[in-house]
């Protein structure tokens, strides 16, 4: 379809004069908005590496809207008591360059469209899914940055102001643990934990002992969360689980997700874990490969049962593809059948989690990143 662009100051006769023609019993397109419902448990969010990014329901595989997100944009999160969707986001007057400007945007659920934003220091780190972060009560949002120096924003989103900024040196990462706090990774293989009073300013601050080498097997940094805390897994495919207790840091035993038969496999990938909270279940990204192949996309998802420590199922991708991200999203419907999402290139496949059944493509979303909805 071709489109006819219309210049400030002419009008029609002037279009007419200029031998353009309107075909009679035409009627003009109009631009609508949709608007969207009660969102469901189903719904997902593919991100690509630039740009935009697409609201999916892995049940039917339709696309429900678009959320326009600038490149340096990797995650969102959405409150659902707010109905808002948050994200932060940095902004160049030359889009590439040129004046910088951060800033927590907020769009509301039945558009996705922005209106309102808080500025932020110019700091932000959008290195991956979790320096963006809704704690505890819902009224704080914390935004990781580095410019070298490590430090957390904080925002309040009911006043829509920026409270202030917190330096963590050492740390990155906000996991939102315990009342109105967040967990950090720290380089010398410890956990930080930092929790905030009423008004948003830092109240206290604990540390963990060291858990885990960063030199000998460092830990992914893409967490899950769980009812119990924080799921953490590293490259040679330890398991183990973190949480916050009357302020303290308590770190449970590892263990290994790989067994007596399962040489020369490794989780890898961009986004390697998800969970399934109704069943208690870790699904990992798995490929076959060498040390330090940890970026590498897995051609199965392995399945394990977490309380029981032990792989229950494995889904086997075709022949020739690999995925880079995985993604469990379950209905509100204990019967129904839980979605596993794998991330591709351009696109999403879809499995039922009992069967292991490819049951939907989904194409031309960017691939990516998959963030719960």
């Amino acid at each position: 379809m071709r489109m006819l662009v219309v210049r400030r100051g002419i009008g029609i006769a002037a279009l007419l004069a200029a031998g353009v023609t309107i075909a009679d019993g035409v009627t003009p397109e109009t631009v609508s908005e949709t608007v969207l419902g009660a969102p469901a448990s189903t719904w997902f969010i593919a991100k690509g590496g630039l740009g935009a990014a697409y609201v999916f329901d892995a049940a039917d595989g339709e696309m429900r809207g678009t959320l326009s997100l600038t490149p340096w944009t990797p995650t969102v999160r959405r409150h659902p008591g707010r109905n808002e969707i948050y994200a932060a986001e940095t902004h160049y007057s030359r889009q590439y360059g040129g004046e910088r400007d951060d800033v927590l945007r907020i769009y509301e659920h039945a558009t996705l469209n922005p209106v309102a934003e808080i500025d932020v220091p110019d700091k932000i780190t959008a290195l991956h899914r979790h320096y963006l972060a809704i704690l505890s009560g819902g009224r704080y949002v914390t935004v990781f940055n580095m410019t070298p120096a490590q430090s957390v924003s904080v925002v309040d989103v009911e006043d829509r102001r920026f409270v202030g900024e917190i330096s963590t040196p050492g740390c990155a990462m906000t996991l939102p643990a315990g009342e109105r706090g967040f967990l950090m990774m720290c380089g010398d293989g410890t956990l930080q934990w930092i929790g905030l009073d009423e008004a948003g300013a830092e109240a206290a601050r604990v540390r963990s002992e060291p858990f885990f080498s960063v030199e000998e097997d460092p830990l992914f940094d893409e967490p899950v969360q769980t009812p119990a805390g924080w799921q953490f897994l590293s490259f040679e495919g330890l398991a183990l689980e973190a949480s916050v207790e009357d302020g303290q840091i308590a770190v449970g035993d590892s263990w290994s997700i790989l067994g007596d038969d399962d040489d020369g496999w490794r989780p890898g990938g961009g986004q390697p874990i998800t969970f399934h909270a109704g069943h208690d279940l870790l699904v990992v990204l798995m490929h076959e490969g060498k040390e330090d192949t940890q970026d590498q996309d897995g051609t199965e998802a392995w399945v394990f049962h977490r309380e029981a420590e032990r792989r229950i199922g494995r889904i086997k991708f075709e022949e020739g593809m690999t995925a880079s991200s995985l993604l469990v999203v379950e209905s509100d419907e204990p019967a129904d059948e839980p979605w596993l999402l794998a991330a591709i290139a351009g696109g999403v496949r879809v499995f039922g989690l009992r069967t292991g059944k490819r049951e939907r493509i989904i194409e031309s979303t960017g691939g990516g990143s998959l963030l719960r909805y």
